[in-house]
């Protein structure tokens, strides 16, 4: 069996073998009909983008099928086994390793240079990051994810923090300050213990890896990841943040408006549930803040998240899908999609309008962006990630050792990537290249 075939075969395997459904095939009208797959929310706004680039390019329309986030990982997988997939489509950039390994994505590096739109220096640079493969481009972002600090700023001045923490030490000084002054039902950071995003972004912060060897084992054993993890597990231990998931929180933005928590670690979607959620008196005492660093020569690091515009290798309309991607990737329309959804532009230019300029709670994610890491570039991600919030649960619930724990998730996580081990060993895909941060000292 040659490469391609045992991916292919690995692809029938993710969807269980269902049957493809919906086609992407070329319209039966004079015009060329672009087949686009939106996801979730941002799938039913594009559509309001759609007339200006059909007035602007007659004989080319925009069919938009909005797909449930839950549903598209499925979807997707199935229209590539079916050979149904659409033209363009929207795609979470951790999902994009996993559809370049089955030989999906168009490479896009030579349009990009010959682009008068599409400048690759505008973007945020961990952020186009994410979109390359193996020195190649497969996707153009298109809006930008990262989480950030929220924080009561009322709550951190009272115990001396007028300003908010900058680095571990910082953090964890201001949070003991504020545990002496709670009740015991009160805790100064709601930091889920089934999330994983918040100790993966500090273990990068201290240069780990994350994986080894091209990808081929775990490296969270390792000191940069068991530092980062060992700092975070003693929030919880210490009583400094509470050992719940989120979804035992019946409301969030009721507990920190309420005092009951002072700090939590989450995205760009929560400056519009603050402003929506929290009473009108508490609107000017809270605020954002990039995440604290190691020590104060090393930047916050944190996740360079979002989702991107990709193009399938299937679709006839190429050059019309790359006009698309054109389109929707201009400032004007990311600031026009931004206003729409909320979600936050991937091209700098774009947040150089006073729309974005001028909001405060907006500003510690455009100094964020500027400090982001991917994750690890292989299709097996998603799984990894889950693995290691279980582990989490293990140490903070359980009680188990740091090393204890951190063994145990090396052993899950080079189980789930033995099939990539395989096929790196046959030459049927490339290893993935080395994510991490400069490391920096470490707070006690």
């Amino acid at each position: 069996m040659n490469a391609r075939g045992a991916i292919a075969v690995i692809a029938v395997a993710l969807v269980g073998g269902v049957t493809a459904g919906g086609c992407a095939g070329a319209s039966a009208d004079a015009v060329t009909t672009i087949n686009f797959w939106g996801l979730g929310r941002e799938g039913e706004v594009v559509a309001q983008l759609v007339p200006e680039f059909e007035r602007r390019n007659p004989g080319l329309r925009v069919r938009v099928q909005q797909i449930p986030w839950t549903a598209a990982h499925e979807k997707l997988l199935t229209a590539f086994v079916g050979d149904a997939t659409p033209d363009v489509a929207q795609l979470g950039n951790t999902w994009i390793p996993e559809f370049v390994a089955l030989d999906a994505l168009v490479p896009l590096d030579d349009r990009v240079a010959a682009s008068a739109v599409v400048d690759r220096a505008d973007y945020f640079a961990g952020i186009w990051d994410t979109n390359v493969i193996a020195d190649t481009t497969y996707g153009i972002p298109w809006y930008v994810d990262t989480r950030v600090l929220f924080y009561r700023s009322d709550l951190l001045d009272s115990v001396g923090y007028a300003t908010p923490p900058a680095t571990w030490a910082e953090w964890r000084d201001a949070m003991e300050r504020l545990r002496a002054r709670m009740s015991p039902r009160q805790y100064p950071a709601l930091l889920p213990i089934n999330e994983w995003p918040q100790p993966v972004a500090l273990a990068l912060q201290l240069g780990s890896p994350l994986l080894r060897d091209g990808g081929r084992y775990g490296a969270f054993s390792d000191s940069a990841f068991r530092t980062a993890f060992t700092f975070y597990v003693g929030l919880y231990r210490d009583r400094l943040a509470s050992s719940i998931s989120n979804t035992e929180i019946s409301n969030r933005y009721q507990e920190f408006a309420r005092g009951n928590v002072a700090m939590m670690i989450t995205g760009p979607w929560e400056i519009g549930e603050f402003r929506r959620r929290l009473p009108p008196e508490l609107q000017d005492s809270w605020m954002t803040a990039p995440l604290p660093a190691p020590d104060s020569l090393t930047p916050g690091v944190s996740l360079a998240g979002g989702a991107s515009l990709v193009i399938f290798r299937r679709s006839r309309h190429q050059d019309a899908a790359w006009r698309l991607v054109e389109y929707l990737s201009e400032p004007e329309q990311q600031l026009r999609f931004y206003e729409l959804t909320g979600d936050l532009p991937a091209r700098r230019a774009a947040w150089r309008d006073s729309v974005l300029a001028g909001n405060r709670y907006a500003r510690a994610f455009r100094t964020q962006l500027e400090n982001v890491r991917p994750t690890p570039k292989v299709p097996e991600w998603e799984q990894i990630a889950t693995a290691i919030a279980e582990q989490l649960e293990q140490a903070v619930r359980g009680g188990k050792p740091v090393p204890v724990v951190l063994a145990a998730l090396d052993r899950s996580v080079n189980a789930i990537l033995e099939k990539r081990r395989w096929l790196l060993d046959r030459g049927a895909i490339e290893p993935a290249a080395p994510v991490g941060a400069t490391a920096g000292t470490v707070p006690r």
